[in-house]
């Protein structure tokens, strides 16, 4: 089960992640805007804005199983559809399909993997799930990049003769969604098949929509960390789905190859970052991490705008290793600047990951008017904005640091729950 939930991770990072190394692609096939082409990522991630809430109490009305089968059957029908209808209308409706099976299957393998591999195990089992999650981000551009260069170039490859007869020549990167319908459907089945474990929720898992959830919309600090996991999503995906297109653009680096390998590192190194960033929240403050790896976040994007393109190709990854901390960081002191209703905050929390579809759009219509690079610098407000946290954040509990080596890796600890 454990296994499962792992592989769960990697295939909801697999079909979240894609989106940035063939929107360059996306826009010379459907001959749009860049500003048209910003409604794509919109379309996909406004699903959490919609559906986080709803789904967490799917999930306390019908159990995890049918959950987890019914966003699969949202990913199949979406992947499927953009598969045959490679039309751009009809990407913005197979998207957000795809966009709303993704936030069903979130809620549900945070409470499935703590009480499939035990609680005691739980914080190992949740930086395995990260690296699962960053694996899958880190190859998906590859795959990209393989299917691009070797589709309809006579290869030799069975699978790659498969889609010279059902994919379009000039719409490579169809095969993707060929992939995830074909993913999608296997993990339907294996699903089905596996007896699933009974999942009782904790009081800090639960979602109400009563007077708490009503509490926490009055609390101040609510709307402000709301903002910034908005400002956090909104710059990874800023980056990762702007990025390519910058270099085409400002450098003319191929968006298959040298552009999907920017992308490709940027998540690498995130998830890199994951792993440096875990000893040190257990030295420092976790506001001083925050701050000065968001201001390291901050040089990197300068250093990749404004530089040449050797610059560029170092900096944007850079930007992804310094961002790592920051998702983990800010839920957590979120977490521990609230005393009550954890599960419904979690789920408010969850909602602004609509922060992915907000700020793409945003550089993409302001692209329109005085181009990409000066429109990327959007991204230095928010995080600018992430940066103030580590200033203003008063939680209730810090973080628990070390006073000895021998402290810091204890036998049981907690981490950040992985998104």
């Amino acid at each position: 089960m454990v296994l499962l939930i792992l592989v769960i991770f990697f295939v909801i990072s697999f079909l979240t992640n894609i989106l940035g190394p063939i929107i360059p692609d996306l826009i010379d096939s459907f001959g749009i805007s860049i500003g048209l082409a910003g409604f794509l990522p919109f379309s996909f991630f406004v699903a959490y804005g919609v559906m986080s809430l709803p789904a967490g109490l799917m999930v306390e009305r019908f159990t995890e199983k049918p959950v987890l089968l019914g966003g699969f059957f949202l990913a199949l029908f979406g992947a499927l559809l953009f598969a045959l209808f490679p039309k751009f209308s009809i990407g913005l409706i197979s998207l957000f399909s795809i966009g709303v099976g993704m936030t069903m299957l979130q809620v549900v393998i945070n409470p499935l993997l703590r009480v499939s591999g035990e609680e005691q195990n739980f914080a190992f089992n949740s930086v395995l799930a990260q690296l699962a999650f960053g694996l899958a981000s880190f190859l998906s551009p590859l795959l990209y990049s393989y299917f691009v260069l070797n589709i309809h170039s006579n290869h030799p490859s069975s699978v790659i003769r498969i889609f010279d007869v059902i994919v379009p020549i000039g719409l490579e990167w169809v095969s993707l969604y060929w992939v995830f319908a074909a993913t999608a459907f296997l993990m339907i089945v294996v699903i089905w098949l596996v007896r699933f474990p009974r999942v009782e929720l904790k009081e800090d898992e639960k979602i109400e929509v009563g007077a708490g959830f009503w509490d926490l919309l009055r609390n101040r600090h609510v709307g402000l960390y709301f903002m910034a996991i908005l400002a956090y999503v909104g710059t990874e995906q800023g980056v990762a789905n702007w990025a390519s297109k910058f270099l085409q653009i400002y450098h003319n680096v191929d968006p298959a190859t040298d552009g999907a390998r920017v992308i490709s590192y940027f998540w690498g190194l995130l998830t890199l970052g994951c792993l440096v960033g875990l000893p040190l929240l257990r030295i420092f403050d976790s506001r001083k991490v925050l701050i000065v790896f968001t201001a390291g976040a901050i040089a990197s994007l300068l250093f990749a705008l404004l530089g040449g393109v050797e610059m560029a190709l170092f900096a944007f990854p850079l930007t992804g290793f310094f961002a790592s901390v920051m998702w983990s960081v800010i839920v957590s002191l979120a977490l521990n600047s609230v005393s009550l209703h954890h599960g419904t905050l979690s789920g408010i929390l969850c909602t602004a990951i609509a922060g992915g579809a907000v700020v793409p759009l945003i550089i993409g219509g302001v692209a329109e008017l005085i181009g990409l690079r000066f429109a990327m610098l959007i991204l230095c407000v928010t995080l600018g904005y992430i940066l103030s946290v580590g200033l203003w954040a008063r939680p209730i509990v810090a973080n628990a640091t070390v006073k000895s080596f021998r402290e810091l890796f204890p036998k049981s600890a907690h981490s950040p729950d992985s998104r």
